[in-house]
This record gives C-alpha cells, structure tokens and sequence, in this order.
C-alpha cells in the first residue's frame, strides 16, 4: 500500500505552532495519561513547533467512549479504530490500546500517512514487535514506544551522567519493577492474565520497562538466565496462562552483570520501579515511589547540573547522597515550574510527547532519549530470551535482527 500525504508539519509564519490532529485508541488508563498530557502540552512553559489538536478518540464501549469525547475534549468519538485511519483531519495516532490491538492499527496508521505512538509492548513478541517496526519504518512515519519512564527527571539525568562517564566503567545493573493488584487470588481475569491478548504476564506488562531502561542506562544485553512463575492459576472469569512475577540474570555486551526482576503479586508494593547502577568511580540509585531524587554516591559528586560544580570533597565518599531534580537546569524541567516546585508520574507523558512532536516537526530524532520502534523491538527479543531461559533452564544468548533482516 502506497503511504498517503498527511498533515504538514512545517512551522507557521512567525514560528507559531502548527496544528496537528490526533487520534487516540483506548480511553482507559494509558488512553486518559495519553490524552491528559496531550491537553498540558497546552499550557506548558516551552510549546513545540506542533500543537496538538484533539480529533477522535476510540473506544469499544461507545457510551463510554462518547463520554471519555466529551472529558478530555475530542472533538468526536468511534468504536472502531479504522475511523482514526481513514480520517484525513489526523496526523499523529497514539494507541493504547490492549497488547493484542497494538499490531494491526498501528501499522495501517503509518501506511495511511500517519505519525504514531505505540504503548509498550510493542508487539506481543519479538516477531510481532519486528513486523511492527519494519512496517512502520518502511512507511516512513516518526515512530515512538511508550517507554514513558525515560522521561521522568532524574532517570534522563542518571542517562546523563553514565554517558557522560561520571560513573566510570559500568559494572552492576539491577532493576525491579513489583506491584501489588494480583495479591489476592480472588482477583478476577482480565485480558492482562490471557497469553493470546497479553502475549505474557509481568515480563511484558513491568519486564518491558525494566529491560528499557537497562538497554537505555547500561546497554544492549547479551544473555540471560531466568525463572517465571505462575502462583495462582485460576481466578474468577477463568484460567490464567501468563507469568505473574519473574526473575532474571543478564549479561551485557560491554562486560557489565545484572539482576532484572517483576512482579504483580508483591504485597505492599503499589507501583515501585527501582534501579541502581555501579560502576568503577561511582554509583546511582532511583525509586519511582521517590520520583523526583537521584540518589548519586561518587568521590567528588557533581551537582546535578549541565555538568555543574562540584559539591564539597568527600561529601558523597562517605554513602549515597540525594539529589532533587527540581531546579531548571535539570533534565525537561524548563517545560515545568519553577525551580524547587516537583513533579508527578503524568509529567512525564506530557515531556514524551513533547519530546515526539518536535520530532515529527522539526525533524529531530526520537532517539536516543526517546524510544523509538527499534527500541521497542529489541526490547521484545529480551523479554523472549528472558521467556525461553524460564521455559528451558538454560542461558538464552541474543541476537536482534537488522530492518532488512527477513530470516
């Protein structure tokens, strides 16, 4: 299918914004952070060359659908996504969608002239997520996995300082991501717990984040070992056939160890991503319960600036230090408020999109501080290689597949 003209995207006179129209799959949980952001790109600090025009919203429930419209101020509603395709008032689809509807809508989006936004995962594995990626690419659409945690503050500056070698020689990485809404196993089935909508359990649903950011922070994995379980079976509404929680060790391309773990049946834990990060001059930590700090421990720790000044010798040698990532300087905070004044867990849609709408308009890249279909697909062929290593109890090594690689 030929790639059919959208919406320009070259700047108005004067520099004013020009107005591009979106289309949103889902109304549910990622579809109302998606649509919320969207509308507090509005009244941002620093405006894209884009702004955002809400168009439609999609919905298989249509009452539902209609009211979620009339919420978030889309301008009509459907409950079928192929409006959003066939729609020339559209130029930019962001689906969030279930797993299983991520494939089909978002390639016809890119073939039919438009830009897109995919929720993680990508594809429902490795296979689905490349022929997502190829397809996309090959229609020549700027294309973003929702990999929304690259954008919070402190993680972009913890990216920052790794790259920029503050760390020195990276040796340890260990990322979990744990929540709690599966504890009682009187919990009912959703489409989460069933492996033909999900495609997996916590690998794909809390994995695919922690393996992001140990791809985005440390590197490209080489192997893994791993362990999954299932510890209830079946729930009200039927029987579960994913993992609810998995454990994983990684060897990185660059000589660096790491432990990646996932959980829904974590009491306590509502929604806790955490990592740390050591290397031979230094160390970071985060916690997502404590969103705005960057816990920093190096021998002459610099302020969490451009590169800033230096605290007090030996301040940091002694432990951890915790840096708040709240002044100007600091990474997407000149988008927000003023210095000291924190941030929140949908801040960090509204900087995605931010960040995707200058990249559609001004033509930057979406990597590597976005993430971008490539991304989401390399992703996708760890999480399987984590799958594997639990279903064999044998080390899985990885391989990533080229955009032309057809095999």
């Amino acid at each position: 299918m030929e790639r059919e003209e959208s919406l320009s995207t070259a700047p108005g006179a004067r520099g004013e914004p020009v107005e591009i129209g979106v289309g949103m799959i889902g109304h549910g949980f990622i579809g109302r952070a998606h649509s919320i952001a969207l509308r507090k790109l509005e009244w941002a600090a620093t405006v894209p060359s884009l702004r955002p025009r809400l168009v439609a919203i999609c919905g298989r429930d249509g009452a539902a659908t209609e009211s979620a419209a009339r919420r978030f101020g889309y301008e009509r509603a459907s409950t079928d996504w192929r409006d959003l395709i066939a729609d020339p008032a559209i130029g930019l689809v962001s689906n969030g969608g279930p797993n299983g509807l991520h494939a089909e809508p978002t390639i016809a989006a890119a073939r039919a002239g438009k830009h897109v936004l995919c929720e993680k995962p990508l594809g429902r594995d490795a296979d689905e997520a490349y022929e997502i990626w190829t397809a996309v690419a090959r229609a020549g659409a700027v294309h973003m996995a929702g990999f929304n945690f690259r954008f919070f503050p402190a993680v972009a500056l913890a990216q920052r300082l790794i790259a920029d070698g503050a760390l020195g020689e990276i040796r340890h990485f260990r990322a979990r991501y744990l929540q709690s809404w599966l504890v009682d196993p009187a919990a009912p089935v959703t489409w989460r717990l069933d492996g033909a909508a999900a495609g997996s359990g916590a690998l794909g649903d809390l994995g695919s984040h922690v393996v992001d950011l140990a791809r985005h922070l440390v590197g490209e994995p080489a192997a893994v070992t791993a362990r999954t379980a299932t510890f209830v079976g079946e729930r009200p509404g039927g029987h579960v056939d994913v993992d609810d929680a998995f454990a994983a060790t990684v060897a990185f391309e660059q000589g660096a160890i790491g432990t990646l773990e996932g959980s829904r049946v974590a009491p306590g834990r509502k929604n806790q991503l955490a990592f740390e990060v050591n290397g031979t001059r230094g160390s970071l930590a985060f916690d997502q319960e404590r969103m705005n700090e960057l816990q920093v421990h190096l021998p002459e720790a610099p302020e969490a600036g451009e590169h800033g000044s230096a605290a007090p010798a030996g301040m940091a040698a002694a432990g951890f230090r915790r840096v708040l990532v709240s002044e100007q300087h600091h990474p997407f905070l000149a988008q927000s408020w003023p210095a000291g004044h924190t941030i929140g867990w949908e801040d960090s849609f509204v900087f995605e999109f931010e960040h995707l709408l200058r990249a559609i308009g001004d033509g930057t890249q979406v990597g590597p501080l976005g993430a971008d279909f490539e991304d989401g697909y390399r992703c996708a062929e760890v999480c399987d290689a984590i799958a594997r290593a639990a279903r064999t109890g044998t080390e899985q090594q990885i391989s990533y597949r080229d955009l032309d690689d057809h095999t």
